[in-house]
């Protein structure tokens, strides 16, 4: 989206356009144009809207009903936090006792405008003029919020009253290829965590996949994962971790419009075991236990097992098994890992899983793996399966050797 878009939508006739449309719907995208360009409607215009019309409907996942009255850029949607994360960061900060939060990478402004909406003040900047004039329409609202045109990094903090600072370096190039060198990001997460010397309380969101190899070991890093998909990690420093350095696992889980939480952490100098936690491995029980993927990318997999009074199948694969079904999660808790009766285990052998499943009629199959080069979709073309019952097939590891589970999923 360039200058000229961006003022023809905020003119009076422009807002009214793209706020009169109807809910996105791809198929009838182009009859849509074809329409507006017959009522006379600016060429420019009409594209821009539906641009914003279809920007908007993608940022719904993320964002919920506040989508509606903002402005968007693809690589904003992409790069948003949703906002029942972005709420949990602007909690930190308000039990921090911060007042003041520079966001330094604002991008479309999703995690001010969490922040602004708990109280703070928000000082956002951000280095592209088009993204900044987008986010300081989405903060509109907010009296206590500042957008600038700016690098964050140069801000002098001091002199600007800022007692909290967050920043969300960019992970894609410009092409859209995913980042993953942290020195890579934009800005280099080195450059933001020397931040933390000026003001002790800084976070920073970086990807999931970022390795564990190198993280400071001052801060707490959280992995962060909404209804089994893994959305974030975040390096909390100073105030902002209150429970002390270590790696965590946040899981969020939503059901019937309400949102339960849990915590699972260890702290790097736990001396009655933390990260060292070394798990039980032993065979197959009744029950197998596919633990969250924040809890995997936490390397939190043997406290997971501890948790559930489980054991792993192998020391290298992320499945717990026990003998008894693990209690349900505590009131308001969300479970921490995904559970499976198991029926059947038997070792990988095509032409014996063939015949299994055409005794008992399996047509539908789910296959899951972990720690085997099988691809479920050539499993699936080979067994060619034909009938009216369902299974669940796991493939994985037992003791070293590869091994099949036909599991059903706990209710």
């Amino acid at each position: 989206m360039d200058a000229a878009s961006v003022s023809k939508l905020l003119s009076p006739d422009g807002w009214a356009l793209l706020n009169s449309l109807p809910p996105y719907d791809e198929k009838q995208a182009m009859a849509l144009a074809t329409r507006l360009r017959a009522d006379g409607v600016d060429a420019d215009l009409a594209a821009a809207a539906l641009t914003q019309s279809r920007l908007r409907a993608k940022a719904r996942a993320k964002l919920g009903d506040f989508a509606e009255g903002m402005l968007f850029t693809p690589d904003g949607v992409e790069q948003a936090t949703r906002l029942v994360v972005a709420a949990l960061h602007a909690r930190r900060y308000l039990a921090a006792g911060v007042t003041k939060v520079a966001d330094l990478t604002s991008g479309i402004g999703a995690d001010a405008l969490a922040f602004a909406g708990v109280g703070l003040r928000v000082l956002a900047t951000d280095v592209d003029e088009i993204t900044a004039a987008l986010a300081t329409v989405n903060l509109r609202h907010f009296p206590e919020a500042e957008v600038r045109h700016a690098d964050g990094l140069a801000l002098d903090l001091a002199a600007e009253g800022v007692d909290g600072v967050y920043a969300d370096p960019a992970r894609r190039t410009r092409g859209g290829r995913r980042v993953f060198d942290p020195t890579a990001y934009a800005p280099p997460l080195d450059a933001v965590w020397d931040l933390r010397t000026q003001v002790p309380a800084l976070g920073i969101k970086v990807g999931p996949g970022i390795p564990h190899q190198g993280l400071p070991d001052d801060a707490e890093t959280q992995w962060v994962s909404v209804d089994g998909d893994v959305v974030e990690a975040g390096l909390w420093f100073g105030p902002l971790a209150p429970a002390g350095p270590g790696r965590s696992a946040l899981v969020l889980a939503t059901s019937g419009g309400v949102t339960t939480s849990r915590t699972l952490r260890t702290d790097l100098h736990d001396d009655a075991g933390g990260a060292d936690l070394v798990p039980d491995v032993g065979p197959v029980g009744a029950y197998l236990y596919e633990p969250d993927g924040a809890v995997i990318r936490a390397g939190l997999v043997a406290h997971a097992a501890a948790e559930l009074g489980g054991r792993l199948l192998d020391r290298t694969i992320a499945y717990v098994t026990t003998d008894q079904p693990a209690g349900p999660p505590a009131e308001g808790a969300a479970p921490l890992a995904t559970g499976y009766r198991v029926l059947d285990v038997m070792p990988f052998n095509l032409k014996r899983l063939k015949a299994y499943l055409r005794e008992r009629g399996v047509g539908r199959l789910t296959i899951k793996k972990r720690g085997t080069a099988v691809t479920p979709e050539q499993l699936r073309a080979q067994l060619s399966p034909k009938g009216d019952a369902e299974a669940t097939l796991v493939l994985t590891r037992v003791g070293g050797a590869q091994h099949v589970l036909v599991v059903e999923p706990l209710r």
